[in-house]
This record gives structure tokens, C-alpha cells and sequence, in this order.
């Protein structure tokens, strides 16, 4: 059967602990190696990875090309003008001939159904770099950053404020699977998804949503921002946001409200005064940087797990 990591919703949790072990163990390996190296074992050596890019990137692209290069297999980058999905050519039909040609297929879109349309008709592994519902493959790098930093994430609580975005759908799926306490701050405009919100209850996940960023940060272990105005927004829209996101930017006085060793988290790319002020996300608890180191190993977890 063909392994696709589409949400952190379907994949089991036993599966998400497996996929941050390995990551964790290369990146152990990785260490005094230079960037360009194989691992020792090259899982993927022969391998081809296409890189199916409508949105674009930088982390999700050079960690992606890096992992599979150190994994020992190689890449395909085509950009939306470079294939025919542009001119009309429907996802099924993409999936089904770029399965004759690779061994597996990362895209990063906007629509949701564009993934998972790929998924239903590819021969190959779909993986989700990214789209407007969720972005499992950041979490995976954000909780191996976090137990990095403090230790095992079940039984913690993560603190998200600003827009309640793709990312968190992403967190409420990662705290079901894995057991820790998620607090979400956000405007009533800017809610999280109702359908992952549906999920998580079902499973009996420890979720709660809030106006309030301090009620949220209260006793976290982390808080996680977001940028709040995507590339390309109307300016008048992008005017709006600011607005209503104003008072949920992560500042001195919020970071205070929770515990004393919370760490700061942040997906990139970052607006300084925005979201955060340049005090936090460059200051002592920041592991920004962390987190967009391990984005390569998280892609190396999730890429060898596709393959085994």
C-alpha cells in the first residue's frame, strides 16, 4: 500500500513518535558532517523526488532538495508555470504521470483537495509541504524542536496566538495524537477550523479557544506566532488584520504571562512588529532557529517513513 503523509489526523500516533525518532537519530548522526554528505546508510539512493511547487518557499523547498541529497536519492523542482496544471491539466492526470516518472511527490498549494486529489491518483507517496488547511510537516519539526528544548511534549501545554491559520490546524491534530494540552488565542474573526476543532473533541483532546492571549499563555510551555498577512494580500484586507491581531502580538509582557522558561516558536518567515516584537524572536528563549534547522531532519523522518 502507498504511504502518503498528507495530516497528522491520518497518520497514527505511533507512527508520528517513529517518524521524530528517526529524525532525531540522523540528526544525532549528522553532527561535525558536512552539509553535502550522504547519511551513512543512503536509504533513498537511487530515488527521485518531485517537488511540485504553486506556492513559493524557501525552508520547505532547500530542506526538502537537502534531506533527499543526505537521504542519498535526488529531486525535481517544477514550479506551477512549469507543468500543465497551469494550462488545465487536472491533478489525476499530473498524478498519474508524474508516478510513471518519480518515486514519490511533495506539493506545496493552496487548495487542500488539490493534495489530496493527488494522493487518491498517484501510484507513488504525496506528501503535504504545505497547503491552505495544514502544515504537518512544520509540526513535525516544531514538537522535535520543543523536545529538544524541554523534554517530552505529552502532558505540556503549547500556546498559539494570533490567526487561528493552517498551522493550527496542524497543532490541534499534533496535541490529539500526542497528548499534550493545546490553548488557542485568536479573534473571533480568525477562529481555528470548526471541523479540526470537531476532531480533536471527539478524540477527548484537551483544546481550548480564547480572545484572551494571557488566559492562553498561562502556565505554557510555549508560544507559537504566526505572520499575519500572507504574500499577495489586498492591502486593504492586510490593514484589516492588523488591526484585529494587534493585540494578540507576542511582546515582553506576554511572554511574562506564561511560565518563566517558556520558549518562543515561530514557523518563518517573520515580521518584526508584528506578530512579535524583535525582543522575543531574537532574545533568549527564541528556538526559531532550531525549528528551521530541524524542518531538514523532520523531512528526512517523514521522507524515510513514505519509503519503508
Amino acid at each position: 500500500m502507498t504511504r502518503h503523509f498528507l495530516d497528522l489526523d491520518a497518520v497514527t500516533s505511533s507512527d508520528i513518535r517513529h517518524i521524530l525518532d528517526n529524525s532525531n537519530a540522523r540528526k544525532a548522526k549528522r553532527n561535525g558532517m558536512a552539509k553535502a554528505a550522504p547519511d551513512s546508510d543512503s536509504p533513498l539512493k537511487g530515488k527521485l523526488l518531485a517537488m511540485l511547487f504553486e506556492k513559493p518557499s524557501t525552508r520547505t523547498r532547500v530542506s526538502f532538495d537537502v534531506a533527499m541529497r543526505q537521504l542519498g536519492g535526488e529531486t525535481l523542482l517544477l514550479n506551477g508555470n512549469d507543468t500543465q496544471l497551469g494550462r488545465g491539466e487536472t491533478i489525476a492526470d499530473t498524478a498519474r504521470v508524474l508516478s510513471r516518472y518519480v518515486d514519490a511527490i511533495m506539493i506545496r498549494t493552496t487548495d487542500h483537495t488539490n493534495l489530496t486529489e493527488l494522493a487518491e491518483h498517484a501510484s507513488v507517496p504525496v506528501i503535504n509541504g504545505l497547503t491552505d488547511r495544514s502544515h504537518p510537516c512544520q509540526l513535525m519539526a516544531d514538537v522535535m524542536t520543543f523536545e529538544e528544548h524541554k523534554g517530552p511534549i505529552k502532558g505540556r501545554k503549547i500556546a498559539w496566538v494570533g490567526d487561528g491559520n493552517n498551522m493550527v490546524t496542524s497543532w490541534i491534530h499534533a496535541a490529539t495524537q500526542l497528548e499534550f494540552e493545546l490553548a488557542i488565542a485568536c479573534p473571533d474573526e480568525f477562529a481555528p477550523s470548526a471541523e479540526a476543532l470537531s476532531w480533536a473533541k471527539s478524540k477527548g483532546a484537551k483544546i481550548s479557544v480564547t480572545t484572551d492571549p494571557y488566559e492562553a499563555v498561562k502556565g505554557a510551555d510555549a508560544i507559537n506566532a504566526d505572520t499575519w498577512v500572507s504574500m499577495g494580500m489586498e492591502e486593504d484586507r492586510a490593514k484589516h488584520r492588523h488591526n484585529l491581531l494587534a493585540p494578540f502580538q507576542v511582546n515582553e509582557r506576554l511572554l511574562k504571562a506564561a511560565n518563566a522558561d517558556a520558549i518562543f516558536m515561530h514557523c518563518l518567515p517573520a515580521h518584526r512588529g508584528e506578530e512579535m516584537t524583535a525582543d522575543i524572536i531574537d532574545g533568549p528563549q527564541s528556538v526559531v532557529w532550531d525549528e528551521a534547522e530541524n524542518r531538514l531532519h523532520a523531512q528526512k523522518g517523514v521522507l524515510a517513513w513514505c519509503f519503508s
